[in-house]
Protein backbone atom coordinates (compact mmCIF):
# COMPACT_ATOMS: atom_id res chain seq x y z
CA UNK A 1 0.00 0.00 0.00
CA UNK A 2 1.26 3.50 -0.84
CA UNK A 3 2.07 5.56 2.21
CA UNK A 4 0.75 9.11 2.48
CA UNK A 5 3.04 12.04 3.10
CA UNK A 6 1.72 15.53 3.76
CA UNK A 7 3.82 18.58 2.88
CA UNK A 8 2.95 21.94 4.42
CA UNK A 9 4.05 25.49 3.66
CA UNK A 10 3.31 27.37 6.94
CA UNK A 11 1.93 30.83 7.65
CA UNK A 12 3.86 34.07 7.87
CA UNK A 13 3.29 36.05 11.08
CA UNK A 14 4.82 39.49 10.71
CA UNK A 15 4.25 43.23 10.56
CA UNK A 16 4.46 43.14 6.76
CA UNK A 17 4.70 40.55 4.00
CA UNK A 18 4.42 40.67 0.22
CA UNK A 19 4.61 37.89 -2.35
CA UNK A 20 7.58 38.68 -4.59
CA UNK A 21 7.13 35.50 -6.65
CA UNK A 22 7.67 33.27 -3.61
CA UNK A 23 7.00 29.55 -3.90
CA UNK A 24 8.15 26.74 -1.52
CA UNK A 25 10.56 25.36 -4.12
CA UNK A 26 12.43 23.04 -1.76
CA UNK A 27 9.17 21.44 -0.64
CA UNK A 28 8.05 20.95 -4.24
CA UNK A 29 11.35 19.28 -5.15
CA UNK A 30 10.84 16.99 -2.16
CA UNK A 31 7.34 16.17 -3.40
CA UNK A 32 8.74 15.03 -6.74
CA UNK A 33 11.41 12.94 -5.05
CA UNK A 34 8.79 11.24 -2.89
CA UNK A 35 6.57 10.55 -5.89
CA UNK A 36 9.48 8.96 -7.72
CA UNK A 37 9.63 6.58 -4.76
CA UNK A 38 5.92 5.72 -5.02
CA UNK A 39 4.64 7.76 -2.08
CA UNK A 40 1.26 9.47 -2.27
CA UNK A 41 1.87 13.18 -1.69
CA UNK A 42 -0.54 15.83 -0.42
CA UNK A 43 0.25 19.53 -0.14
CA UNK A 44 -1.29 22.33 1.91
CA UNK A 45 -0.11 25.86 1.21
CA UNK A 46 -1.00 28.13 4.12
CA UNK A 47 0.12 31.11 2.00
CA UNK A 48 -2.16 30.32 -0.94
CA UNK A 49 -3.62 33.73 -1.94
CA UNK A 50 -6.05 32.10 -4.36
CA UNK A 51 -7.76 29.62 -2.06
CA UNK A 52 -11.45 29.61 -3.08
CA UNK A 53 -12.64 29.68 0.55
CA UNK A 54 -10.94 33.04 1.16
CA UNK A 55 -13.98 34.76 -0.34
CA UNK A 56 -16.20 33.10 2.26
CA UNK A 57 -14.24 34.66 5.12
CA UNK A 58 -16.09 37.94 5.53
CA UNK A 59 -13.38 39.44 7.74
CA UNK A 60 -10.67 38.83 5.11
CA UNK A 61 -10.14 41.17 2.17
CA UNK A 62 -9.40 39.36 -1.07
CA UNK A 63 -5.85 40.44 -1.93
CA UNK A 64 -4.86 42.29 -5.07
CA UNK A 65 -2.62 40.27 -7.35
CA UNK A 66 -0.62 41.16 -10.45
CA UNK A 67 -0.66 39.23 -13.69
CA UNK A 68 3.09 38.71 -13.22
CA UNK A 69 2.42 36.40 -10.24
CA UNK A 70 3.41 38.86 -7.51
CA UNK A 71 0.98 40.50 -5.12
CA UNK A 72 -0.50 40.74 -1.66
CA UNK A 73 -1.39 37.87 0.67
CA UNK A 74 -4.70 37.53 2.50
CA UNK A 75 -4.14 38.82 6.03
CA UNK A 76 -5.82 39.27 9.37
CA UNK A 77 -4.61 41.07 12.52
CA UNK A 78 -3.47 38.83 15.39
CA UNK A 79 -2.03 39.40 18.84
CA UNK A 80 1.66 40.26 18.95
CA UNK A 81 4.10 38.01 20.77
CA UNK A 82 4.85 39.44 24.23
CA UNK A 83 8.35 40.59 23.31
CA UNK A 84 6.93 42.68 20.44
CA UNK A 85 4.11 44.32 22.41
CA UNK A 86 5.94 47.66 22.42
CA UNK A 87 6.26 47.88 18.65
CA UNK A 88 3.60 50.34 17.40
CA UNK A 89 2.67 48.38 14.31
CA UNK A 90 -0.08 45.91 13.50
CA UNK A 91 0.93 42.24 13.54
CA UNK A 92 -0.75 39.93 11.04
CA UNK A 93 -1.26 36.37 9.97
CA UNK A 94 -0.60 36.17 6.22
CA UNK A 95 -2.29 33.43 4.24
CA UNK A 96 -5.41 31.30 4.64
CA UNK A 97 -7.39 31.37 7.88
CA UNK A 98 -7.06 28.69 10.60
CA UNK A 99 -10.58 27.50 9.74
CA UNK A 100 -9.57 26.86 6.14
CA UNK A 101 -6.36 25.14 7.25
CA UNK A 102 -8.22 22.83 9.64
CA UNK A 103 -10.72 21.94 6.91
CA UNK A 104 -7.84 21.14 4.55
CA UNK A 105 -6.36 18.81 7.16
CA UNK A 106 -9.69 17.10 7.76
CA UNK A 107 -10.25 16.55 4.03
CA UNK A 108 -6.77 15.07 3.52
CA UNK A 109 -6.26 11.35 3.95
CA UNK A 110 -4.47 10.81 7.26
CA UNK A 111 -0.74 11.00 6.53
CA UNK A 112 1.94 8.61 7.72
CA UNK A 113 4.39 11.51 7.92
CA UNK A 114 4.26 15.32 7.76
CA UNK A 115 7.02 17.54 6.35
CA UNK A 116 6.97 21.27 7.10
CA UNK A 117 9.34 23.85 5.67
CA UNK A 118 10.40 27.17 7.24
CA UNK A 119 11.68 30.50 5.98
CA UNK A 120 12.69 33.56 7.99
CA UNK A 121 13.91 32.90 11.52
CA UNK A 122 11.47 35.49 12.92
CA UNK A 123 8.47 33.87 11.24
CA UNK A 124 8.53 30.95 13.66
CA UNK A 125 5.28 31.89 15.49
CA UNK A 126 3.26 31.04 12.37
CA UNK A 127 5.20 27.80 12.04
CA UNK A 128 4.54 26.86 15.67
CA UNK A 129 0.81 27.49 15.28
CA UNK A 130 0.81 25.32 12.17
CA UNK A 131 2.37 22.46 14.14
CA UNK A 132 -0.05 22.87 17.08
CA UNK A 133 -3.06 22.60 14.78
CA UNK A 134 -1.64 19.53 13.06
CA UNK A 135 -1.22 17.88 16.47
CA UNK A 136 -4.91 18.45 17.25
CA UNK A 137 -6.36 17.41 13.89
CA UNK A 138 -4.07 14.47 13.08
CA UNK A 139 -2.57 13.36 16.41
CA UNK A 140 0.19 10.80 16.54
CA UNK A 141 1.64 11.53 13.11
CA UNK A 142 5.40 12.25 13.12
CA UNK A 143 6.22 15.84 12.10
CA UNK A 144 9.51 16.61 10.34
CA UNK A 145 10.71 20.23 10.24
CA UNK A 146 13.33 21.66 7.89
CA UNK A 147 14.14 24.92 6.11
CA UNK A 148 15.99 28.14 6.80
CA UNK A 149 14.80 28.68 10.38
CA UNK A 150 16.00 25.20 11.34
CA UNK A 151 19.34 25.69 9.57
CA UNK A 152 20.02 28.96 11.36
CA UNK A 153 18.35 28.41 14.75
CA UNK A 154 18.55 24.65 15.25
CA UNK A 155 18.62 24.72 19.07
CA UNK A 156 15.64 27.08 19.23
CA UNK A 157 13.67 24.82 16.86
CA UNK A 158 14.53 21.71 18.86
CA UNK A 159 13.44 23.30 22.14
CA UNK A 160 10.31 25.16 21.13
CA UNK A 161 8.87 24.07 17.75
CA UNK A 162 7.07 20.90 18.85
CA UNK A 163 8.29 18.98 15.78
CA UNK A 164 9.38 15.37 16.25
CA UNK A 165 12.35 15.51 13.90
CA UNK A 166 14.53 18.51 13.03
CA UNK A 167 16.45 18.41 9.74
CA UNK A 168 19.15 21.07 9.36
CA UNK A 169 20.87 21.35 6.01
CA UNK A 170 19.68 20.00 2.69
CA UNK A 171 17.02 17.36 3.27
CA UNK A 172 17.99 15.27 0.24
CA UNK A 173 21.13 14.17 2.07
CA UNK A 174 19.30 12.40 4.87
CA UNK A 175 15.91 11.57 3.35
CA UNK A 176 16.92 7.93 2.80
CA UNK A 177 17.86 7.40 6.44
CA UNK A 178 14.90 9.38 7.74
CA UNK A 179 12.27 7.42 5.82
CA UNK A 180 13.95 4.17 6.79
CA UNK A 181 14.03 5.11 10.49
CA UNK A 182 10.47 6.48 10.64
CA UNK A 183 8.57 4.38 8.10
CA UNK A 184 10.90 1.43 7.61
CA UNK A 185 11.22 2.20 3.90
CA UNK A 186 14.19 1.99 1.53
CA UNK A 187 14.19 4.49 -1.33
CA UNK A 188 14.65 3.16 -4.85
CA UNK A 189 15.40 6.57 -6.35
CA UNK A 190 17.79 9.18 -4.94
CA UNK A 191 19.19 12.02 -7.05
CA UNK A 192 22.90 12.80 -7.20
CA UNK A 193 23.23 15.65 -4.69
CA UNK A 194 26.20 17.07 -6.60
CA UNK A 195 24.27 17.10 -9.91
CA UNK A 196 21.27 19.44 -9.81
CA UNK A 197 20.18 18.22 -13.25
CA UNK A 198 19.60 14.74 -11.78
CA UNK A 199 16.71 16.11 -9.71
CA UNK A 200 13.18 15.63 -11.03
CA UNK A 201 11.29 18.81 -11.88
CA UNK A 202 9.45 20.33 -8.90
CA UNK A 203 5.85 19.18 -8.38
CA UNK A 204 4.30 22.41 -9.64
CA UNK A 205 1.05 20.61 -10.33
CA UNK A 206 0.45 20.88 -6.54
CA UNK A 207 0.32 24.67 -6.80
CA UNK A 208 -3.30 25.84 -6.93
CA UNK A 209 -2.83 28.81 -9.24
CA UNK A 210 -0.05 28.50 -11.77
CA UNK A 211 0.58 32.21 -12.26
CA UNK A 212 4.38 31.94 -12.15
CA UNK A 213 7.02 29.34 -11.44
CA UNK A 214 10.47 29.75 -9.89
CA UNK A 215 13.36 28.12 -11.74
CA UNK A 216 16.61 27.03 -10.16
CA UNK A 217 19.86 27.38 -12.14
CA UNK A 218 22.25 26.97 -9.20
CA UNK A 219 22.54 26.49 -5.46
CA UNK A 220 24.80 28.44 -3.18
CA UNK A 221 27.21 31.27 -3.95
CA UNK A 222 30.99 31.55 -4.42
CA UNK A 223 31.06 34.84 -2.49
CA UNK A 224 31.21 35.12 1.31
CA UNK A 225 29.55 38.46 2.06
CA UNK A 226 29.64 39.08 5.81
CA UNK A 227 25.89 39.73 6.10
CA UNK A 228 24.70 36.82 3.94
CA UNK A 229 23.76 33.24 4.91
CA UNK A 230 23.92 31.58 1.49
CA UNK A 231 26.96 29.46 2.43
CA UNK A 232 25.16 28.33 5.60
CA UNK A 233 22.04 27.22 3.74
CA UNK A 234 23.73 25.45 0.83
CA UNK A 235 26.46 22.88 0.46
CA UNK A 236 28.90 24.65 -1.85
CA UNK A 237 28.18 26.28 -5.20
CA UNK A 238 26.54 23.92 -7.69
CA UNK A 239 25.23 24.79 -11.13
CA UNK A 240 22.87 23.34 -13.73
CA UNK A 241 23.34 22.95 -17.46
CA UNK A 242 21.94 26.23 -18.90
CA UNK A 243 20.28 24.47 -21.83
CA UNK A 244 18.48 22.09 -19.47
CA UNK A 245 17.24 25.11 -17.54
CA UNK A 246 15.66 26.42 -20.75
CA UNK A 247 14.23 22.95 -21.40
CA UNK A 248 12.45 23.18 -18.05
CA UNK A 249 11.14 26.68 -18.74
CA UNK A 250 9.76 25.55 -22.10
CA UNK A 251 8.24 22.45 -20.50
CA UNK A 252 6.23 24.47 -17.96
CA UNK A 253 5.32 27.06 -20.56
CA UNK A 254 3.85 24.41 -22.86
CA UNK A 255 2.31 22.23 -20.15
CA UNK A 256 0.52 24.92 -18.16
CA UNK A 257 0.84 28.07 -20.26
CA UNK A 258 2.98 29.72 -17.59
CA UNK A 259 4.56 32.88 -18.98
CA UNK A 260 6.20 34.34 -15.86
CA UNK A 261 9.27 32.79 -14.26
CA UNK A 262 11.36 33.92 -11.32
CA UNK A 263 14.99 33.28 -10.41
CA UNK A 264 16.04 33.26 -6.77
CA UNK A 265 19.60 32.09 -7.39
CA UNK A 266 22.18 33.70 -5.14
CA UNK A 267 24.66 33.93 -8.02
CA UNK A 268 22.72 33.85 -11.29
CA UNK A 269 25.23 35.95 -13.24
CA UNK A 270 28.45 34.42 -11.89
CA UNK A 271 30.55 32.77 -14.62
CA UNK A 272 28.09 34.22 -17.14
CA UNK A 273 30.04 33.04 -20.20
CA UNK A 274 29.29 29.40 -19.38
CA UNK A 275 25.96 29.82 -17.63
CA UNK A 276 23.57 32.74 -18.09
CA UNK A 277 24.74 33.83 -21.55
CA UNK A 278 24.05 30.41 -23.16
CA UNK A 279 20.74 30.32 -21.25
CA UNK A 280 19.69 33.75 -22.54
CA UNK A 281 20.76 32.95 -26.10
CA UNK A 282 18.71 29.74 -26.00
CA UNK A 283 15.64 31.57 -24.64
CA UNK A 284 15.90 34.09 -27.48
CA UNK A 285 16.54 31.35 -30.06
CA UNK A 286 13.43 29.41 -29.04
CA UNK A 287 11.35 32.61 -29.04
CA UNK A 288 9.64 31.65 -25.79
CA UNK A 289 6.66 33.81 -24.92
CA UNK A 290 7.88 34.31 -21.35
CA UNK A 291 8.83 37.07 -18.94
CA UNK A 292 11.47 36.74 -16.24
CA UNK A 293 11.89 38.25 -12.79
CA UNK A 294 14.97 38.40 -10.56
CA UNK A 295 13.94 39.82 -7.16
CA UNK A 296 17.05 38.38 -5.47
CA UNK A 297 20.00 40.77 -5.77
CA UNK A 298 22.09 40.03 -8.86
CA UNK A 299 25.82 40.77 -9.03
CA UNK A 300 26.44 44.05 -10.81
CA UNK A 301 30.11 43.24 -11.39
CA UNK A 302 29.10 40.64 -13.98
CA UNK A 303 27.04 43.06 -16.07
CA UNK A 304 28.58 43.87 -19.46
CA UNK A 305 27.27 45.57 -22.58
CA UNK A 306 26.60 42.24 -24.27
CA UNK A 307 24.94 40.65 -21.24
CA UNK A 308 22.71 43.70 -20.77
CA UNK A 309 21.49 43.41 -24.34
CA UNK A 310 20.76 39.70 -23.92
CA UNK A 311 18.85 40.26 -20.67
CA UNK A 312 16.69 42.88 -22.38
CA UNK A 313 16.04 40.77 -25.50
CA UNK A 314 15.20 37.71 -23.39
CA UNK A 315 12.53 39.78 -21.57
CA UNK A 316 14.05 39.93 -18.11
CA UNK A 317 11.61 42.52 -16.83
CA UNK A 318 12.26 42.69 -13.10
CA UNK A 319 15.93 42.94 -12.26
CA UNK A 320 17.33 43.79 -8.84
CA UNK A 321 20.97 44.17 -7.88
CA UNK A 322 22.85 43.88 -4.61
CA UNK A 323 24.72 47.15 -4.39
CA UNK A 324 24.46 47.40 -0.57
CA UNK A 325 26.51 50.60 0.05
CA UNK A 326 28.54 53.35 -1.59
CA UNK A 327 31.03 53.30 1.28
CA UNK A 328 34.31 52.01 -0.18
CA UNK A 329 35.47 50.94 3.27
CA UNK A 330 32.35 48.88 3.97
CA UNK A 331 32.37 47.41 0.45
CA UNK A 332 35.79 45.95 1.18
CA UNK A 333 34.95 44.86 4.74
CA UNK A 334 31.71 43.13 3.72
CA UNK A 335 33.20 40.96 0.99
CA UNK A 336 34.37 43.19 -1.85
CA UNK A 337 31.86 41.99 -4.44
CA UNK A 338 31.41 45.41 -6.12
CA UNK A 339 32.90 48.90 -6.40
CA UNK A 340 31.26 52.21 -7.20
CA UNK A 341 33.06 52.40 -10.55
CA UNK A 342 31.84 48.92 -11.54
CA UNK A 343 28.31 49.82 -10.44
CA UNK A 344 28.22 52.97 -12.54
CA UNK A 345 29.54 51.13 -15.60
CA UNK A 346 27.02 48.30 -15.19
CA UNK A 347 24.05 50.64 -14.89
CA UNK A 348 25.22 52.53 -17.99
CA UNK A 349 25.27 49.24 -19.91
CA UNK A 350 21.74 48.42 -18.74
CA UNK A 351 20.40 51.85 -19.68
CA UNK A 352 22.01 51.62 -23.11
CA UNK A 353 20.38 48.21 -23.60
CA UNK A 354 16.91 49.73 -23.08
CA UNK A 355 16.16 49.47 -19.37
CA UNK A 356 14.68 52.53 -17.67
CA UNK A 357 15.40 53.78 -14.17
CA UNK A 358 12.51 51.97 -12.46
CA UNK A 359 13.57 48.65 -13.96
CA UNK A 360 17.09 48.82 -12.52
CA UNK A 361 16.49 48.39 -8.81
CA UNK A 362 19.56 48.50 -6.57
CA UNK A 363 19.29 47.26 -2.99
CA UNK A 364 20.90 49.45 -0.34
CA UNK A 365 21.40 47.87 3.06
CA UNK A 366 20.09 49.97 5.91
CA UNK A 367 20.71 49.28 9.58
CA UNK A 368 24.06 47.50 9.44
CA UNK A 369 26.03 47.49 12.73
CA UNK A 370 27.63 50.91 13.16
CA UNK A 371 26.05 52.31 10.01
CA UNK A 372 25.12 55.98 9.90
CA UNK A 373 22.22 57.67 8.17
CA UNK A 374 24.78 59.64 6.15
CA UNK A 375 26.21 56.44 4.65
CA UNK A 376 22.75 55.32 3.56
CA UNK A 377 21.97 58.78 2.19
CA UNK A 378 25.21 58.83 0.19
CA UNK A 379 24.36 55.39 -1.24
CA UNK A 380 20.87 56.52 -2.27
CA UNK A 381 22.21 59.61 -3.98
CA UNK A 382 24.93 57.66 -5.74
CA UNK A 383 22.51 55.12 -7.20
CA UNK A 384 20.18 57.90 -8.34
CA UNK A 385 23.10 59.69 -10.01
CA UNK A 386 23.87 56.51 -11.95
CA UNK A 387 20.34 56.36 -13.34
CA UNK A 388 18.98 53.47 -11.26
CA UNK A 389 16.30 53.09 -8.61
CA UNK A 390 17.51 52.84 -4.98
CA UNK A 391 15.62 50.30 -2.87
CA UNK A 392 16.09 50.23 0.90
CA UNK A 393 16.80 46.69 2.16
CA UNK A 394 16.56 46.67 5.94
CA UNK A 395 19.32 44.58 7.50
CA UNK A 396 18.27 41.42 9.31
CA UNK A 397 20.97 39.90 11.54
CA UNK A 398 21.53 36.24 10.64
CA UNK A 399 23.10 33.75 13.07
CA UNK A 400 26.29 32.15 11.82
CA UNK A 401 27.27 34.91 9.39
CA UNK A 402 30.58 36.74 9.74
CA UNK A 403 28.72 39.87 10.81
CA UNK A 404 26.70 38.11 13.50
CA UNK A 405 28.91 38.80 16.54
CA UNK A 406 29.18 42.44 15.54
CA UNK A 407 25.40 42.57 15.22
CA UNK A 408 24.90 41.01 18.67
CA UNK A 409 27.06 43.74 20.22
CA UNK A 410 25.40 46.54 18.25
CA UNK A 411 21.75 45.48 18.59
CA UNK A 412 19.36 47.11 21.03
CA UNK A 413 17.57 43.75 21.26
CA UNK A 414 18.53 40.31 22.54
CA UNK A 415 19.00 38.88 19.05
CA UNK A 416 21.21 36.09 20.40
CA UNK A 417 18.35 34.41 22.26
CA UNK A 418 15.16 35.60 20.54
CA UNK A 419 14.80 35.12 16.76
CA UNK A 420 11.82 37.50 16.72
CA UNK A 421 14.35 40.30 17.14
CA UNK A 422 15.97 39.37 13.81
CA UNK A 423 12.99 41.03 12.12
CA UNK A 424 14.27 43.72 9.77
CA UNK A 425 11.13 45.80 10.45
CA UNK A 426 12.62 46.52 13.88
CA UNK A 427 15.88 47.79 12.40
CA UNK A 428 17.60 45.64 15.06
CA UNK A 429 21.03 47.29 14.81
CA UNK A 430 19.81 50.84 14.45
CA UNK A 431 20.86 53.48 16.95
CA UNK A 432 21.49 57.17 17.50
CA UNK A 433 23.32 57.49 14.19
CA UNK A 434 20.49 55.75 12.33
CA UNK A 435 17.27 56.19 14.26
CA UNK A 436 13.80 55.05 13.24
CA UNK A 437 12.93 58.61 12.25
CA UNK A 438 16.06 58.92 10.12
CA UNK A 439 15.20 55.60 8.48
CA UNK A 440 11.69 56.80 7.58
CA UNK A 441 13.13 59.93 5.98
CA UNK A 442 15.60 57.87 3.96
CA UNK A 443 12.80 55.56 2.85
CA UNK A 444 10.78 58.53 1.61
CA UNK A 445 13.83 59.84 -0.25
CA UNK A 446 14.06 56.66 -2.35
CA UNK A 447 10.53 57.30 -3.61
CA UNK A 448 11.30 60.80 -4.83
CA UNK A 449 12.28 61.29 -8.45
Amino acid sequence: MKKNILLINPWIYDFAAYDFWIKPLGLLYLASLLRQNRYKVHFIDCLNPYHPDIRREKHIKVPKRKTTGAGKYPKEPIAKPDVLKGIPKRYNRYGITPRIFKNELLMTQKPDLVFITSMMTYWYPGLFDTIRIIRKIVPGVPIVLGGNYVNLCKEHAEEFSGADIIIPGEGEKIIQRLLNDVLGDDLQYIPDISDLDSYPYPAFDLIANKDQFPVLTSKGCPFRCTYCASHLLNDGFRIRDPIKVVDEIEFWNKKYGVSHFSFYDDALLVNSKDRVIPMLQEIIKRNLNCNFHCPNGLHLRDITEGLSTLLYKARFQTIRFGFETASTKRQIESGGKITNEETKAAITHLRNAGYNTDQIGSYILCGLPGQTATEVLDSIQFIKSCGAKPIIAEYSPIPGTSMWEEAVKASRYDIDNEPLFHNNTLLPCGGDQLSDEMYRELKMLTRQI
